[in-house]
């Protein structure tokens, strides 16, 4: 659990051990616009809440039916959780559904699973059609922070090349025994067919155009979360709606790292676009340091909001 942490804090030693943090204080009170902050804010409040109600309609036809508040509150405190343990989120929230409103455990993690491919094929698809339209910036990023597809396999020595192949046909042998010898108790394979059942549950799903429009509206959330704030400091106010796609694109993929909401890699990847695009290094420093923390800020509050209300509620004793 701490090396995610001692990994982002490394990076973000690395980045900042020559910064001039009087001038960021200075910064921080006269030239930073803090009304559109708060603005995007907002959308960042907005962006869970909107993926609450979608969690809900996958739940409806495996014939769950928790309330509202609680999927709602359930995703504040997901978030927050994984900034403890990276990626435990998940299985917090469905917890939290089974705890409060007696919502089946393994189905709510089968839908989980479903939210999260659909999540990632959209991302994939901005991902291809924003790269396609900045070729040359991208080269430049991957060429700057040296994971260019060509380094990355120049690094690799025969022996390397070697013993990564050899990891890789152990590990499929070793999962492969494992699966045919293992006997799965009755628990144990009902468990893994609720979680099949709410996998598939995207298929029953009543309203689809609603649920369409629940997962555009959270990753437009998720962007004017992060591109309004552009528009708090000089040095990014005049970046464009194409640059903070970028920018949002490559923020998005550095969280895939497992740091503490991405801290560290957040904050290189995010920084080395807006130098790529012109801005200074102490501006674009500024402006992953500032925007970062004070986004990280709001999903504690709203996990504590979140635990205050299901604290006022009984618990589901079925």
């Amino acid at each position: 659990m701490a090396l995610p942490l001692l990994l982002g804090l490394a990076i973000m030693w690395w980045m900042y051990r020559e910064f001039d943090f009087r001038q960021l204080l200075h910064t921080l009170r006269y030239d930073t616009a803090w009304g559109w902050m708060l603005l995007s804010l907002v959308f960042g409040v907005l962006a869970p809440v909107l993926r609450g109600l979608r969690w809900r309609q996958t739940l409806e036809p495996l014939g769950e039916n928790p309330r509202r508040s609680t999927c709602i509150h359930a995703v504040f405190i997901s978030y927050a959780a994984s900034l403890v343990v990276p990626r435990i989120g998940e299985v917090t929230r469905c917890g939290i559904l089974n705890r409060y409103d007696g919502t089946s455990f393994s189905k709510s993690i089968g839908t989980v699973i479903t939210e999260r491919i659909i999540d990632a094929l959209l991302l994939l698809t901005i991902v291809v059609v924003v790269i396609l339209s900045q070729l040359g910036i991208f080269y430049k990023f991957f060429e700057e922070t040296g994971v260019g597809i060509g380094t990355t396999l120049q690094s690799f020595t025969p022996m390397g090349w070697f013993v990564t192949i050899l990891c890789l046909i152990v590990t499929v042998v070793f999962l492969f025994i494992l699966l045919k010898r293992f006997k799965f108790s009755p628990n144990i394979r009902k468990f893994f067919s609720e979680i099949r059942t709410g996998i598939f549950s995207l298929r029953d799903v009543r309203n689809k155009t609603l649920f369409a429009a629940y997962t555009i509206g959270i990753w437009l959330c998720y962007f004017l979360h992060f591109y309004i704030a552009f528009y708090c400091f000089q040095s990014t106010q005049e970046l464009g709606l194409d640059i903070g796609l970028v920018a949002f694109i490559v923020c998005s993929i550095a969280v895939i790292v497992p740091t503490p909401n991405g801290m560290g890699p957040w904050h290189f990847a995010v920084k080395t676009i807006l130098v790529l695009y012109g801005v200074e290094t102490t501006g674009a420093e500024t402006f992953v340091l500032v925007v970062h923390t004070v986004h990280t800020a709001l999903i504690p509050i709203l996990a504590v909001y979140a635990m205050m209300c299901l604290k006022r509620r009984p618990l589901d004793l079925r």
